[in-house]
């Protein structure tokens, strides 16, 4: 019986050890949502950025200006930026337990109520894990670069 309980404890240990999140997946899954986000802005995609957002999502632009998950929601499905670029570069994903940032180089060009604009500017991506995966809860975005 002592051998038994032993065993089990053995196994239950090995399954915990086992069931813990990778690393390395999981940055890997967080690049690819953080891109997927962003192609979904540029193309308007409300139902792509309802997905990925949390619920209390919370975005912090560099002029100080703030934005809550309804907001971008509406601003995709009113369509009122019109994308022509909205890419990132030099992705970096960091992990630590239920907590990744990803932090990039966005480079844009949208029009705005009639102008065109075209920015540089740094942004780092919180996501949490939540029972129903991986959310975007935070963002946060430096002013635009100089020239």
């Amino acid at each position: 019986m002592k051998i038994l309980s032993i065993l089990i404890i053995n196994l239950a240990f090995i399954s915990a050890v086992s069931a813990k999140p990778d690393a390395a997946s999981d940055q890997r899954t967080i690049a690819a949502l953080d891109k997927e986000y962003q192609l979904a802005v540029k193309n308007n995609d409300a139902e792509t950025m309802d997905r990925i957002l949390s619920d209390d999502f919370f975005l912090v632009l560099g002029n100080g200006t703030t934005y809550n998950k309804a907001d971008l929601l509406k601003q995709a499905r009113e369509r009122s930026i019109t994308w022509e670029r909205q890419e990132d570069s030099n992705q970096t994903v960091r992990v630590w337990g239920d907590t990744a940032v990803v932090t990039a180089l966005l480079s844009l060009k949208y029009v705005y109520q009639g102008k065109t604009f075209e920015r540089e500017l740094w942004f780092s991506d919180t996501y949490v894990r939540t029972s129903k995966g991986w959310k975007y809860i935070f963002g946060q975005a430096s002013l635009s670069l100089p020239g």
